[in-house]
Parts: structure tokens; C-alpha cells; sequence
């Protein structure tokens, strides 16, 4: 089988873990008999400096004409005083619109060899971590209009936050379906205590399990649910939420399995077309000094695999190797604890590869 992947390396450590990622999957094509073509895309500081803007149009095009994107990160401290048009961040908010991929789907699991590394009690994390939160990703407060003006002698500040129906059923369904898959149980987070857009959301959900009654449905606010991750995380099973609730909970959910830099994402559409990145930003304060964690943009390729190749068997094959990297008593910087063995951005890469037989 051969597919064409969008490679954007991005900013900071992006081209460091892209790097890891693409000779991962270069080795399954080997391995399993499939082409995988890379089609490197410029986006974020790097396009700035090259084109004076986060995403060219050259760069959308070629996304779009690809059967997935792999992304590394952007951003970083050399453009954070650019007008808001034109920042890094601007750039992926286009992209995740350009496609159309209006569901981020962040797994929060822990790997039983990293369960000390976990910032939480022993006893809350033995009864388990393995959730995930499915996000709307291309509507609410990001996608809203954002102005500054002037009142009076002093500057206003105004971010607007909108949900249509039809946008808040298609991520419910998605997180339906995800929990369908799952242990059949959704938590739906919101606000509905205080803001119309999450009463709205409250009601499109509940109108909608009507047509799940397989899988058991719970509300619960954002403020409470963000306690109850760090409280008991073993209750959830599929959270969906909005965009600016998932983008901060997905990230609280991420340090309590112990680092960000072993979480993937997917986001996807109403196509087999997604983007896959790890959560994490570009931490440029780290960038060209080999210690960057690769495995979740690693574990990201491996979901493109699964959910948009239906490589289901080669996606466990990654999964499996990075099981075994971590059983040899491998781990990166950010990972390691006293006295364990400690490898490189690259050499962390090249392991992987060899783990995968």
C-alpha cells in the first residue's frame, strides 16, 4: 500500500521528534510491505521566516492533496511579539480548519512502567489511567471573533464564544461512538451553570443519547471535572467537551501519566484525512540539544496508521516496541528517575526501530 504524508517539522524540537517518527515509519513500511511517501510542508516560525506568514497557501494545498498530515510542533519566543494574524499558533488554528478536522482525540494512559513517574498517590494511580478526551477543535472561542478597541480611556478586550447545534452533534457523536468502542460510559464537560453556549451543548447531548442508549451518559461542570482528574481518573472512560475546555484538561490529563511528551493526538474529520501531532509545544528552550522526548509524536504516527490507514497490525507493532523500549529500562530526560538509563532524542528513535520486528 502506498500513502502520501504531509510532514510539517515545525519549530523548537519539531524537527528532532519528526525525525524519530519518520524512520519509524519507514521501518513498518519495510517491514509490512507498504510505500509511505513524505511530502515535507512548511508551517509556523519557520514559514514566517521564509514566506512572512504561518501557513502559505502552497503549504494548505499540499496538505490537503495528501491521505494525512504529521505534525511536529510550532511556535516559540522568537515570534511571540508578532501581530496575533500572524503568530505560529495562527497557522494550525488554518490548518484544522483548511481540513475540515473538527475532532482532537487525546488518549490519557499510563504505561504501567512509568507509574511512578506519575505526579499522583501510589493508591489513585493503581486503580488505573485510561481515558480519553475527545475536544471540538474548530469552533467556541478559538474560532470567535477577537477584537481590541479602545473605551473610553482604557483598551477592551472581547473573545466570543459560539456553538451552532450541528457542530456541537457531530463531536457528540464522535464521542458517542468513541465510548461505544470503549466501556460505553461519556462524561460530557461543560459550563451550563453559567454560560449559554454550555447549555445549549447540555441539551444537543442529551437529545442525542436518545440514539445511545447503549452508552451511559454523565454531565459534569469543567471546574469539577478538572478536580476529578487529578482526584480519581480511573471514573472516566470517554470525556467530550469544547474547544478551550479540551485543549486545558487533555493537558492536565497528560502530566498525571506521568509526561507530556508521551501523549499523541488525532484529529479528524469527516474524512480518513487527519492531522497527527503530539500534545506538547515546541519547547524551543530545549530544541538541537538531542533530549527531546520523541515518543508521542511516535505514538501520533502510530494512531495515523490505526485510524486513517486501517493499519491496525502495524500500529501495534509500534505500540508493542515502545512497550519494550521501556521495559529494557530506556527513558528520556524528561522521564527518567534516579539511576535510570537515559538516551537522547536520536538515540531514543533508533531503539524504537530496532524494537520493531
Amino acid at each position: 500500500m502506498t500513502k502520501n504524508i504531509a510532514v510539517i517539522k515545525g519549530d523548537g524540537i519539531g524537527p528532532e521528534i519528526i525525525t524519530q517518527a519518520v524512520k519509524v515509519l519507514t521501518r513498518i513500511g519495510e517491514l509490512y510491505g507498504h510505500t509511505f511517501n513524505f511530502n515535507y510542508v512548511d508551517m509556523g516560525g519557520c514559514a514566517i521566516d521564509k514566506y512572512g506568514e504561518p501557513l502559505p497557501q502552497e503549504s494548505i494545498d499540499k496538505c490537503l492533496n495528501s491521505d494525512s498530515v504529521l505534525l511536529g510542533a510550532v511556535g516559540g519566543d522568537k515570534w511571540n511579539g508578532m501581530p496575533a494574524s500572524l503568530r505560529p499558533e495562527k497557522g494550525l488554528l488554518k490548518l484544522r480548519a483548511a481540513m475540515g478536522v473538527y475532532s482532537n482525540n487525546r488518549p490519557a494512559k499510563i504505561w504501567r512502567q512509568l507509574a511512578s513517574a506519575s505526579p499522583l498517590k501510589s493508591e489513585i494511580v493503581e486503580k488505573g489511567i485510561d481515558f480519553i478526551i475527545v475536544r471540538e477543535l474548530i469552533g467556541g472561542i478559538y474560532f470567535g471573533e477577537h477584537k481590541t478597541e479602545t473605551v473610553g480611556n482604557q483598551q477592551k478586550a472581547t473573545d466570543v464564544l459560539v456553538y451552532t447545534e450541528s457542530e456541537i452533534e457531530r463531536i457528540g457523536r464522535i464521542g458517542f461512538e468513541t465510548a461505544r468502542k470503549r466501556n460505553k460510559r461519556l462524561c460530557s464537560v461543560e459550563k451550563s451553570n453559567v454560560l449559554d453556549s454550555s447549555r445549549l451543548w447540555k441539551s444537543v447531548m442529551h437529545k442525542l443519547s436518545e440514539e445511545y442508549s447503549d452508552v451511559e451518559l454523565t454531565d459534569m461542570l469543567v471546574d469539577n471535572c478538572a478536580m476529578q482528574i487529578v482526584k480519581d481518573p480511573s471514573q472516566f472512560d470517554v470525556i467530550v467537551t469544547e474547544n478551550m475546555f479540551g485543549d486545558i484538561l487533555s493537558d492536565e490529563a497528560s502530566m498525571i501519566t506521568g509526561s507530556i511528551g508521551m501523549i499523541p493526538s488525532s484529529s479528524l474529520g469527516a474524512t480518513s484525512r487527519g492531522l497527527y501531532e503530539p500534545i506538547h509545544g515546541s519547547a524551543p528552550d530545549i530544541a538541537n540539544k538531542d533530549i527531546a522526548n520523541p515518543i508521542g509524536t511516535i505514538l501520533s504516527a502510530s494512531m495515523m496508521l490505526k485510524y486513517s490507514f486501517d493499519m491496525e497490525r502495524e500500529a501495534e507493532t509500534i505500540e508493542k516496541a515502545v512497550d519494550e523500549f521501556l521495559n529494557d529500562g530506556y527513558r528520556t530526560k524528561d522521564i527518567a528517575l534516579d539511576g535510570e538509563k537515559t538516551v537522547g532524542c536520536n538515540e531514543c528513535g533508533d531503539l524504537i526501530v530496532k524494537y520493531i520486528k
